[in-house]
């Protein structure tokens, strides 16, 4: 149903008057403030004796005012922004009192002695009665109309109550909602801060776990940079050794061909000798010293595949494998196998598990190979 509204001057003074009134209402009884009104550190205001209600349900075992002991202060929550009000041992009454708001609703009240939502209603007419000002309340419709419409005309046959008594129900279920959603807030920020501090301490776990992670990385990378060392220091022996062999085979049999090339020259020059009986002086001792140096045995040589190196040569193929398949614990550490990223029973594992890499049917061969009886190292 549509109203037609009365003057507009007056309209605007409700609204300003409404406007005025909401924020002279206490957020504990959603009631306009009573004398005395207190004002908190954080600047709200509240009704002493809501604020005391409060006061008292969040110290259950503060001691009243008339007692006889000195009641020690206590602490409350403001209902508008939940800041923390610290009260001394005077407790409430030690609040300061907000003697604006209180001259203020002085003056509101002395405006309103005339109720401000009658002015406003008595301006508010039937549209179908132009008489007649709207007074009641449809339930089935849910709309205010006058009683007219409700003897003669759409509401005739509709359930009606008095506007006052609907306006207060519905305001006092808003206040109850209000309330409730309050409490519902209060408990979704409780769970909002609770899953904050999940989500810190996740972030803290999974630094603190990615750092034991590397460590355990770390300790593998030395295993094995330990592990390269050996096996690069036994093929360096072996090569050292064979070089220096074959070296001195060649140094041997350098000498012979000097002591041979300078008896081919001596040889030659005794040929070249015109006389005889000089020739057949020195004739016999260079013969000699040609069946000597013929009878010489020269065989000392390395032996077929002497220089070979292939058996150094190892098979990593499942050590790797078995790299790429590690994964987490499906069980969790206990308290002492987690503790410290350096746990020495876990890197003895660790070097255990790489020293078995060695086993005969995975790895060709990893040391210096056996030289045979035979292998002439010998020297003439």
């Amino acid at each position: 149903m549509n109203f037609a509204v009365g003057l507009k001057p007056l309209l605007a003074e409700a609204r300003s008057m409404e406007s005025l009134e909401k924020q002279l209402i206490c957020p504990i009884c959603l009631e306009m403030f009573t004398k005395p009104v207190v004002i908190l550190p954080c600047q709200h205001n509240l009704c002493r004796k809501c604020a005391n209600d409060v006061f008292q349900a969040s110290n259950p075992l503060w001691q009243s005012r008339g007692s006889s002991a000195v009641p020690s202060g206590g602490r409350f929550r403001c209902p508008s922004c939940r800041h923390e009000v610290v009260l001394d041992r005077h407790g409430v009454y030690g609040l300061q009192r907000n003697l604006l708001v209180e001259n203020i609703i002085d003056i509101y009240k002395q405006e309103s002695a005339r109720p401000l939502h009658a002015k406003a209603e008595q301006h508010l007419m039937c549209e179908e009665h132009e008489d007649e000002r709207i007074n009641i309340y449809c339930l089935r419709c849910e709309a205010p109309t006058c009683s007219l419409c409700k003897v003669f005309g759409a509401h005739k046959d509709c359930e009606v109550a008095p506007l006052p008594a609907v306006y207060q129900r519905q305001k006092s279920e808003l206040s109850d909602g209000i309330a409730m959603l309050v409490a519902g807030n209060d408990r979704i920020q409780a769970i909002i801060t609770q899953m904050e501090e999940i989500c810190h301490t996740i972030e803290e776990n999974g630094r603190r776990q990615k750092q034991h992670l590397g460590l355990r990385f770390d300790s593998l990378y030395s295993i094995l940079e330990e592990r390269k060392k050996e096996l690069l220091q036994s093929i360096a022996r072996e090569q050292e050794e064979k070089v220096q062999h074959v070296r001195g085979l060649i140094r041997q049999y350098g000498d012979h061909l000097e002591a041979s090339s300078k008896l081919v020259e001596s040889a030659i020059q005794a040929m070249e000798e015109p006389q005889m009986a000089v020739y057949l002086q020195h004739s016999k001792e260079l013969l000699k010293k040609i069946m000597d140096m013929s009878k010489v045995s020269m065989s000392s040589r390395p032996e077929p595949g002497y220089e070979n190196m292939d058996h150094f040569s190892i098979n990593v193929d499942y050590v790797a494998e078995m790299l790429r398949t590690i994964e987490f614990q499906t069980e969790p550490l206990g308290e002492d196998d987690g503790d410290g990223p350096g746990d020495g029973s876990e890197a003895a594992g660790e070097e255990e598990r790489l020293d078995s890499l060695e086993a005969p049917e995975a790895v060709e061969d990893v040391g210096p190979r056996q030289k045979p009886a035979s292998s002439p190292h010998g020297q003439h």
